[in-house]
């Protein structure tokens, strides 16, 4: 730990302590995990019970972002600025080892925990909600209809600062114990990977509308 960067120092919730060298308390590695996903799973505690929530989000600078219908209970307690657990898991590979106990994945993750706080002002949301469109589609929120006062009074945006944040990352071949290896079994790793397919019209669309060129610049994974 002591020749990596440590942008976010650990804490008894972050410290990684079962293969703590796949532990990264930096800031590089903590974005760019986060800006090569798009689910998350938020979790938090109402009324005694746990749940998690997935939902898509995204980054700007030091926070997370994720919306949903303003009606939903889970972001009707958000209001309330509870402790949430928000975390990102991109799976790269099936690692298969010589043995069962040491078969694995190569992964990459990022967990946060602090106050989710949601976007009140009217002009930050939906500066909020042009940013999320961007990340998926860069350059379509200019073709969109824009949304009406209603739209933005049923949709809630909610931020979480990166502050208690670790991301964690399995890469490589399998390791198994010294004695395995002499083994006639196959190992290795079979990648996997997020794929995006080829667009598909909307049945209702109106005809001469033709796939736009900004799809081609969508990155996730």
């Amino acid at each position: 730990m002591s020749t990596l960067q440590v942008d976010y120092p650990p804490t008894e919730r972050t410290r990684v302590k079962r293969s703590h060298e796949r532990g990264r308390y930096d800031r590089e590695s903590v974005h760019a995990i986060l800006d090569a996903g798009l689910m998350c799973h938020v979790g938090y505690v109402l009324d005694g019970q746990p749940y998690v929530t997935p939902t898509a989000y995204w980054r700007e600078g030091e926070h997370v972002y994720w919306h949903g219908s303003s009606a939903s209970r889970m972001l009707r307690h958000l209001k309330e600025r509870p402790r949430v657990c928000f975390t990102v898991a991109l799976m790269d590979g099936l690692v298969l080892a010589r043995s069962g106990f040491h078969s694995s994945v190569n992964y990459r993750s990022v967990m946060a925990f602090g106050l989710a706080e949601v976007i009140a002002d009217p002009a930050a949301k939906l500066a909020a909600l042009e940013a999320m469109m961007e990340r998926i589609v860069p350059g379509r929120w200019p073709s969109l209809k824009p949304p009406t006062v209603q739209e933005l009074k049923a949709t809630t945006v909610v931020s979480l600062q990166l502050e208690e944040v670790v991301a964690k990352v399995r890469s490589g071949p399998p390791i198994d114990e010294p004695e395995d290896y002499a083994l006639d079994v196959w190992a290795g790793v079979v990648p996997t990977t997020i794929a995006l397919g080829r667009p598909e019209s909307d049945p209702d669309l109106k005809p001469g509308i033709a796939v736009p060129e900004n799809l081609s610049r969508i990155r996730i994974g």
